[in-house]
């Protein structure tokens, strides 16, 4: 066991932590800060927006928030802790490259495997009945993403504590082949495989259906087939960040590459934390719609208020407007109303109600 923090890396240029040497330290802070700063922001809308949009407020959609939540570990600590040494001063940090590397396998098993859940989910929301998919209940949903987390950090951490795999900090082979092998099999290339085949399957059926002379779609079919297709871009984005680094991960074991290749394939795979919720923001409009509402909500007033003509002071104007930026958030309707999401427009006089008329749109 290497206890020291300071270690002399087997390799030149390129530093695990403190990225290429050959950059200036402001510039790789910069770099660094801004990845996090998006990243983390942009995971912290991606969560939130299956929170407050009605049709993506669905017990299923709960995968890709455990997505969104892995990445917001790998934004707001593993990239963060970089930028922390270079601010410091330090060029190598092992104790910090350990500690980013147990999070960072940590959290790409859990992605591996919350992609596999989500194609799995999509396919039965799409090519079953709602009796079918009735029976995903919000308990099997807790008991499974728990399992994930737990079996995946159990994984990641034998890694360092019993010395099972390949360090990734000194690049040294301490680890057991089978051990490895059988991981890799386990929890990355039959949960890829999972996935890629429920995606293959549901397109297939979903254009079957489709082809159908008499079939006639709800709205929320091809809303589902819509986030379908944004979680397919997002799991086939996961796969071009990932295995680049995995095939020179592979490789190394045999014969042993540049730290200049093997390090900043390391850090493209990490970067994919950064973009998968811009993906999803560019991709689907309910995303797209639930991140300007955020904006909105979280930079502007959450109701805007227009007079019509003013009085005397004391004396309320006889209309105003309330434009209510997030749906659940108006206090001016009934509950029932509420959870609607503002999606009905309605014009209420109440000037039955209260003496000066006024009238209140809400959108």
């Amino acid at each position: 066991m290497i206890r020291n923090t300071t270690y002399a890396w087997p390799h030149d240029e390129v530093s695990p932590v403190t990225l290429n040497d050959h950059w200036s330290r402001l510039t790789r802070l910069i770099l660094l800060a801004s990845m996090s700063a998006v990243g983390s922001v942009g995971n912290v809308f991606m969560m939130s927006a299956v929170m407050i949009e009605d049709y993506l407020r669905k017990r299923g959609n709960t995968f890709i928030v455990n997505i969104g939540l892995a990445d917001l570990l790998v934004t707001g600590l593993v990239i963060p802790a970089s930028a922390v040494v270079i601010l410091a001063g330090f060029k190598d940090d092992l104790a910090v490259c350990k500690f980013q590397w147990f999070l960072a396998a940590w959290c790409f098993l859990v992605t591996v495997l919350s992609h596999a859940a989500v194609a799995w989910e999509n396919y039965f929301r799409l090519c079953y009945s709602i009796d079918v998919y009735q029976r995903l209940t919000k308990e099997k949903i807790t008991i499974l993403l728990l399992a994930i987390w737990a079996t995946c950090g159990c994984i990641s951490g034998m890694q360092f504590y019993r010395e099972l795999s390949f360090d990734y900090c000194t690049r040294m082979d301490l680890g057991l082949i089978p051990y490895q092998a059988t991981v890799c099999v386990i929890f990355v290339f039959f949960p890829l495989s999972v996935a890629l085949f429920c995606y293959i399957r549901t397109g297939y059926q979903v254009r079957k259906f489709k082809s159908r002379p008499n079939f006639k779609a709800p709205i929320t079919f091809s809303w589902d087939c819509a986030l379908t297709q944004s979680n397919m871009y997002s799991f086939v984005t996961f796969l071009l960040f990932w295995v680049p680094f995995g095939v020179i991960l592979a490789i190394d074991n045999v014969n042993k590459v540049s730290g200049k290749v093997f390090y900043n394939l390391a850090w493209l795979a990490i970067s994919k934390s950064c973009i998968n919720s811009i993906l999803y923001g560019i991709l689907n409009r309910h995303f797209r719609g639930a991140y300007v509402n955020l904006f909105q909500y979280c930079c502007c007033k959450t109701t805007v208020t227009f007079s019509r003509r003013t009085r005397q002071e004391g004396i309320r104007p006889s209309g105003d407007v309330r434009v209510h930026i997030i749906p659940g958030y108006n206090m001016y309707c009934s509950p029932q109303r509420a959870n609607e999401g503002g999606r009905t427009k309605r014009f209420t006089d109440r000037s039955s109600s209260r003496a000066n008329g006024r009238e209140v749109y809400e959108l």
